[in-house]
């Protein structure tokens, strides 16, 4: 079946825009470059005067790209959706995140935003189960979107990938708009609407685009957004040059060069065989012990490599100011370990970071994800979802007792309660569920109750002493 104009002429639009984000500018990096400075890939440029071309295989690749995102992303952890007058999470909102596998998902799309500047995060009608719409995350190498200058939502979005599951090769691509998700197939004549029975248009009539843009650094001129590792990339490549200058130099100057004058063809034959020796055989030994009176050999000084590692250390430095990570997090090794109260101020920039991410667009974009899951669920919008709060697992690395100790403090002070108490010790909504139903056994048993306090020696309620 043939797409409307419209749709062809929307699909070629994404298609194009997609082409032009792999490939880049020559002022901004394409998505296929950005992934290979985070795999630690990248082709180093050179001018080719202190490495020449046969010494190419000494060049080494600095992955601080991958470290900065992987530090950031690996500190993000969603756990769980809650209202504005619930004290714990949504448990039907938990409920679809487990059943889409997110704890493995989701740190998917924010890795991916982080190094592409987006990720997406796709919705659609499950056939098996209606009250549990499918979730998957999505990558921006394979899929681009369009969006409403006005409101800034996604008015437009379309992925493209192979398929070879029915015997052949095909291009595929999905096509997102408002009130359906069409499923097109290239063949000679073009885009066409796929036949398959499992690829049959999905007219959800939503009013809305299943598909959520997880868009990292976003400016008001550059909705689409920055990847991370953007304003790191250059200082990487030149720590590489310093380590493969480095590398070149060792081989050639970090062994003390030799000189020999006077020798002739024979001292360079086998006294036994009468056969010449290798190259190595001669450097190695056979060449600096010789009978020739006439012989004279010299040693030159090796080359003090220290400057190569100031070099890379500066780098390093240069980095850590730009990214805020620590140094230790860059290879660069303090003499005595760092302190509980140092740690926290050496990552204070980088909680802050990870911090402005929960905050902002990941949990922006996951939040309008689930309020598009509840309207796949009921058919309806649901405006007591319009103050839906994502929880985020503290991004800071105090230590368990100094965690404990904090919490301990501000619940008998009274500010927090006992749940949220639990919930800054990093326990699950399913732990915090099973302590609360251990505290309502305990309280059906006081005589239990009295023994416990006993043992754990803490002070009865006032009520119970009255």
């Amino acid at each position: 079946m043939a797409l409307t104009d419209d749709e062809s002429r929307t699909l070629r639009r994404l298609n194009a825009r997609l082409a032009a984000d792999r490939k880049g500018t020559q002022k901004r990096p394409g998505f296929d470059v950005l992934d290979r400075y985070y795999d630690g890939e990248q082709q180093l440029k050179q001018l080719g005067l202190a490495v020449p071309a046969e010494l190419q295989e000494f060049i080494t690749i600095v992955a601080w790209p991958g470290t900065y995102v992987d530090a950031i992303a690996e500190r993000c952890v969603g756990q769980g959706f809650r209202l504005p007058e619930e004290q714990s999470a949504d448990p039907e909102l938990e409920r679809v995140w487990q059943a889409n596998d997110l704890d493995d998902e989701a740190p998917l799309a924010h890795t991916d935003a982080l190094v592409f500047g987006r990720s997406y995060i796709c919705v659609g009608t499950n056939p098996a189960d209606e009250q549990t719409p499918l979730i998957t995350v999505e990558s921006p190498l394979e899929m681009a979107h369009e969006q409403s200058p006005a409101t800034r939502a996604t008015t437009a979005a379309a992925r493209f990938y192979s398929d070879d599951s029915f015997g052949r090769r095909e291009s595929r691509a999905t096509l997102y708009l408002a009130n359906s998700t069409v499923h097109v197939v290239r063949s000679r004549r073009g885009w066409e609407e796929a036949t398959d029975e499992e690829f049959e248009r999905d007219d959800h009539g939503a009013g809305m685009v299943m598909v959520e843009p997880m868009v990292n650094r976003a400016r008001p001129h550059k909705r689409y957004g920055l990847s991370q590792m953007s304003r790191v990339i250059s200082l990487t490549d030149a720590a590489a040059r310093g380590l493969t200058l480095a590398q070149v130099a060792t081989e050639v100057m970090g062994i003390p060069q030799r000189t020999a004058a006077g020798l002739t063809q024979a001292d360079f034959k086998d006294p036994k065989t009468g056969e010449m020796l290798t190259e190595w055989e001669a450097y190695f030994g056979a060449v600096w012990a010789t009978a020739n009176k006439d012989a004279k050999f010299h040693q030159f000084t090796a080359a003090d490599l220290q400057n190569f590692k100031t070099i890379v250390t500066t780098y390093a430095e240069l980095v850590a100011g730009v990214t805020g990570l620590p140094l230790r997090y860059l290879g660069q090794l303090a003499t005595n370990p760092p302190s509980a109260d140092g740690i926290r101020a050496d990552e204070a920039r980088l909680v802050g970071q990870c911090e402005s991410k929960t905050e902002g667009p990941f949990g922006a974009a996951w939040e309008r994800t689930m309020r598009k899951v509840r309207r796949l669920q009921t058919g309806e919008d649901a405006p007591e979802l319009a103050q839906l709060e994502m929880l985020w697992r503290d991004p800071a690395t105090p230590t368990r007792a100094q965690a404990a100790d904090a919490a301990v403090k501000l619940y008998q002070a009274g500010i927090i309660s006992k749940r949220q108490a639990r919930r800054d010790l990093g326990y699950s909504s399913v732990q915090i569920s099973n302590m609360e139903q251990d505290d309502a056994d305990a309280a059906m048993d006081p005589q239990m109750d009295r023994m416990l306090r006993e043992v754990l020696t803490v002070p009865a309620p006032a009520d119970a002493a009255a």
